[in-house]
């Protein structure tokens, strides 16, 4: 019998790892120590487009202060859409923070500015039915 070997190295990053969901997007952290660079599917965190969704994604960085420039965090996000992948990723670097420095202070910050930094949002789309466009959507009767 023979034995399939993997083709290529598989490396696992060192440091914490954190997860975070909306809707279909699935957004997973790796916080190590560093010089405070944040990584949005390999692409620096300044490089995003648009510019809100860039805002929103420092948010928690800016809460943390300090720690943010003492780690490094590399985030990958899949599936959903371009603003579901941003709450994910958001909520994945806010964890993350919390996941390396247990800190009560740090959480309770979180919490009291939006509760969706450390709470996944568990709304799925609701799926079709048949005889309708959408989930709840019905072709119009008609009277004669």
């Amino acid at each position: 019998v023979k034995i399939l070997e993997r083709s290529g190295k598989m490396t696992k990053k060192k440091g914490k790892t954190t997860k975070a969901k909306k809707k279909e997007a699935v957004a997973r952290a790796v916080i190590r120590k560093g010089k405070g660079t944040v990584r949005i599917n390999k692409r620096n965190i300044d490089t995003i487009e648009p510019e809100y969704a860039q805002e929103f994604m420092k948010e928690p960085i800016e809460i943390a202060g300090s720690l943010a420039s003492e780690v490094d965090i590399d985030v990958v996000v899949i599936g959903g859409g371009k603003m579901g992948q941003t709450v994910a990723a958001r909520a994945a670097i806010a964890k993350s923070f919390l996941e390396f420095r247990k800190d009560d202070k740090l959480k309770q910050k979180y919490l009291a500015y939006d509760r969706m930094l450390l709470v996944d949002d568990p709304r799925q789309v609701e799926p079709k039915k048949q005889l309708g466009t959408k989930a709840r959507k019905k072709k119009q009767a008609s009277k004669r």
